[in-house]
């Protein structure tokens, strides 16, 4: 797909950060969009910064994790549309969290919204994508968690490294077809959205890191240096030139490095790390 100009594009968590951005870029290339998220007032500002762009906007409240909400949201993009080129299973959540003290309750919320949702929007938007003029994509968001893993973050890296695996057997498969449909994951690093600000945080962390959970939500936003804006372009880019995977952000890239040359050895780099940083906490409070 060389071109988005009269395609149209579903698009999930569409209501802020990635989603927002990806809206707003397609919009400009003259992308006509179906969009979706659970935040009504943040959904709706979305829509009204693409409508002015000569394109056909349409929007709907949608819970990813419920199957139903997906399937007939899909039916009426194509009702609407005429069709639907491209799915951009974007919308996600985070939780953090020890194995020990995570409830399954906290587990479920995850795995319903970060893999099902992916899940959900990849099988229902298929056959469409298949039967559109023109070929379709499918664009599953994991992350730099979906990469590697780190304490705390086992809820977060069961969601992204199963949205991996289930992405690239996806694209094999199109493959295999050798039909007009392809198939992208992506792998933001730090991407300035309000993830951080809206995670779950189990009081866990705070005897794991050694911070309390306000501090470390601030020091994880620290690390957020690729704008949503400079990720849609990249997103966008690599659906043209049909990439496997995208890595977004240098610590994406670090990461990926890091576990191709020790994939067992940087969690010992990865801890002690963490431990070394749980010291200087513990002394800065004793001083």
């Amino acid at each position: 797909m060389k071109s988005f100009s009269g395609k149209v594009a579903a698009v999930t968590g569409a209501g802020s950060g990635i989603g927002r951005a990806l809206a707003c870029a397609l919009a400009a290339e003259g992308c006509h969009l179906a969009l979706s998220d659970v935040d009504a007032e943040g959904l709706a500002e979305t829509a009204r910064l693409c409508e002015n762009r000569g394109v056909n906007v349409t929007s709907a409240t949608v819970n990813v994790a419920r199957r139903r909400e997906v399937e007939d949201w899909a039916k009426n993009v194509v009702r609407d549309h005429g069709q639907v080129n491209l799915i951009f299973n974007n919308a996600g959540v985070a939780h953090a969290g020890s194995v020990a003290e995570s409830s399954y309750t906290d587990y479920n919320w995850i795995l319903d919204i970060n893999f099902k949702g992916v899940l959900y929007g990849t099988k229902t938007f298929l056959p469409y994508l298949k039967e559109a003029p023109g070929g379709g994509h499918v664009v599953n968001i994991s992350s730099i968690f979906g990469l590697f893993a780190q304490p705390g973050m086992s809820s977060y890296n069961a969601t992204k490294f199963a949205v991996r695996g289930f992405t690239e057997s996806l694209r094999q498969e199109l493959d295999m077809e050798g039909g007009s449909v392809s198939a992208t994951c992506v792998h933001p690093g730090g991407i300035k959205t309000n993830i951080a600000r809206t995670a779950r945080m189990d009081e866990s962390m705070s005897e794991l890191m050694g911070e309390e959970t306000g501090a470390l939500t601030a020091n994880f936003e620290k690390l957020f240096r690729t704008t949503a804006d400079d990720a849609a372009q990249a997103i966008l880019k690599a659906v043209k030139r049909d990439r496997r995977r995208l890595l977004i952000g240098t610590e994406a890239h670090a990461a990926d490095w890091m576990q191709r040359l020790l994939p067992a050895g940087y969690q010992g780099l990865v801890t002690g790390a963490l431990k070394l940083n749980r010291q200087r906490q513990s002394a800065a409070r004793r001083s």
